[in-house]
């Protein structure tokens, strides 16, 4: 593709992206790390942990379906300003909920207001991610989503330091939300106006109406080879997601470990999805999707075998490291692979994301059903499968033209 854009404009629209992806993961993670502080607070049993994510994964859901309608409505820079603004404001709400008022129904409304802005900015930086990788001609998708990655890491980090020094989760999450949102604001603006996402039209640019729009963003589900992305997408975001829920109260409860333990273990696990990431460029510029996903399925199928049955704390760790690396690449790629046919490509990215963070949806309630009534360890078996069914689907994601290698 020919670059329309000098490259100090793409170099900045392609920082600004990656701000946002970091600021997505620190928001996700500080949430994350103090689940288990929060049902404490709550004085909540396993499966009412799971009802209260719910609320999160309800939220992404909305976020997710809504955010085509935002991009259409608003344009991208304002779509996201409001978007972060929802998740932040919802950050500090569940935090106050848990520290303040004790209130369960008033968490799980707040974690909505977070997961409708997270599912929605998560859309929304991967349209952007998708556009500025195809101008840049570079494999870009997997070190922003490192950069997401990274974002988790400092987050769970944060987390860990909070829990230890028993910090209040109302605090904590003001402080969070407050960066978040500053950082978020500043980076819109150099995230360039499309009129093809509803931003003001330059006179001289024919803007389709708002109906055409919608309509063509429609269209997309009735492509297979989306539907068929989506299903590796989905596996494997289920490990992911399944790790944020619930691995700080699978060390916690199902290992024996303290709660800094548990937080510090999925800053582990995050931090093996952010080198997975990292390295994942280089990695399927060699090999190609097909053969990477593959490993992946199999690198995570082994780790969380070893989280479930480890009789140690280091066998325990081993198996997160590997968790991490499998389910590190599975989004990325499923974007980049939604967006090879560049027609329309803000919609497809769409979908796919849409049947990926379907996990959100149902898996929290899943799992925490099936770990109230098995113990949660035995409830990650549904992840190994899940993601053994992904490495199954991985021919889906095969490249339509080459790559252009990373420089």
């Amino acid at each position: 593709m020919t670059n329309t854009r000098g490259r100090h404009e793409l170099t900045r629209w392609r920082n600004a992206v990656f701000m946002l992806f970091f600021v997505s993961g620190l928001g996700l993670a500080s949430w994350v790390s103090r689940i288990p502080t929060v049902r404490d607070d709550l004085a909540l049993r396993t499966d009412q942990v799971g009802l209260l994510i719910f609320g999160l994964s309800a939220g992404s859901v909305l976020g997710l379906i809504s955010a085509v309608w935002l991009l259409s409505a608003f344009g991208a820079r304002r779509a996201l300003v409001i978007s972060i603004a929802t998740s932040s404001a919802g950050l500090v709400l569940v935090g106050v909920a848990a520290t303040v008022w004790g209130s369960s129904p008033i968490a799980f409304a707040a974690l909505a207001l977070v997961g409708f802005g997270m599912g929605s900015t998560d859309v929304m930086m991967n349209v952007e991610g998708a556009a500025v990788e195809r101008e840049l001609g570079v494999t870009l998708m997997p070190l922003l989503h490192a950069c997401f990655s990274l974002g988790t890491v400092a987050g769970a980090l944060l987390g860990a330091g909070a829990a230890a020094l028993a910090v209040p989760v109302g605090w904590h999450l003001s402080l969070v939300a407050a960066l978040a949102l500053a950082a978020a604001a500043i980076a819109v603006r150099f995230v360039p106006l499309r009129p093809a996402l509803g931003d003001p039209a330059d006179p001289s640019v024919v803007r389709p109406i708002w109906a055409e729009r919608m309509r063509s963003s429609l269209a997309v589900w009735r492509d297979p080879s989306i539907l068929l992305i989506g299903v590796i997408v989905l596996g494997m975001t289920f490990a992911e997601g399944s790790a944020s829920d619930w691995l700080a109260l699978a060390v916690v409860d199902g290992h024996g470990q303290s709660d800094a333990t548990g937080a510090l273990v999925f800053g582990v696990f995050v931090s093996a999805m952010t080198v997975g990431r990292v390295l994942g460029g280089p990695v399927l510029d060699r090999f190609g999707r097909v053969p990477v996903l593959r490993a992946c399925s199999v690198l995570g199928v082994t780790g969380l075998l070893l989280v479930i049955l480890a009789p140690a704390v280091w066998l325990l760790v081993v198996g997160t490291v590997l968790w991490g690396l499998g389910a590190s690449l599975g989004f990325p790629v499923g974007m980049s692979a939604a967006a090879d046919d560049t027609a329309n490509a803000a919609a497809r990215v769409s979908a796919v994301a849409m049947i990926g963070y379907f996990a959100f949806l149902v898996g929290p309630p899943v799992l925490g059903l099936i770990g109230e009534q098995w113990g949660i360890l035995n409830a990650l078996f549904v992840i190994v499968v899940l993601m053994a069914l992904a490495g199954l689907a991985a021919p889906a994601a095969r490249e339509r033209t080459q790559t252009p290698a990373a420089g």
